[in-house]
């Protein structure tokens, strides 16, 4: 029971959140779909949004040069934040050009987070369930290899489909979490 004397208040309260985790969920569902049908406008959202980060990161730096202390290390850190909002802004005014490179560093990153993967699974062998983790490690070495082969075609749907994936994947583990949550608070009931 609760200060007003009524066990249903948190019960009520557990719900409307559920519901609302679950709303939350169901737009992210449809965002993730709508990602993936455009990969080519989800990945240049994407690289202007990356280029947005590297300019206020080198803004930042910049700043903070100025608070080093030092001469030297101030004016290296002062070039190195130029050159980061340079690098960004050139991102942001060319978001094709700044896809295709993320492109190129995702591809290098799955084809490396998949050996180790790989040797992980290796190392798991008398364990149960090893061969999956060698599996998705394959699995991820392989889809590196497409995107990379496939580079600078890759770039107009890699980053655009992974990202809608992740999205859709994220709103789909909400709504569990959700009804889940809706389930649980029905049985304190």
């Amino acid at each position: 029971m609760n200060e007003t004397g009524s066990p249903q208040l948190p019960v009520t309260e557990a719900k409307k959140s559920a519901g609302l985790l679950i709303a939350l969920g169901g737009g992210l569902v449809i965002l993730g779909f709508l990602a993936v049908g455009a990969p080519l406008i989800t990945g240049v959202a994407v690289a202007i949004m990356v280029g947005t980060c590297v300019v206020v990161a080198g803004l930042l730096q910049v700043v903070l040069s100025f608070k080093a202390g030092s001469l030297g290390r101030g004016i290296l850190a002062a070039i190195l934040g130029v050159l980061s909002i340079v690098a960004g802004l050139l991102m942001i005014g060319h978001p094709l050009l700044g896809l295709g490179f993320l492109t190129l560093l995702l591809a290098g990153y799955f084809i490396v987070h998949g050996i180790f993967e790989i040797f992980h699974g290796l190392n798991l062998r008398p364990l149960a369930g090893w061969g999956w983790t060698l599996f998705g490690g394959i699995v991820t070495v392989l889809l590196g290899i497409l995107i990379w082969r496939q580079w600078p075609l890759s770039g107009a749907w890699a980053v655009g489909v992974l990202v809608g994936i992740h999205i859709l994947f994220s709103g789909w583990s909400a709504i569990m979490v959700g009804a889940a949550a809706r389930g649980a608070a029905s049985e304190a009931a």
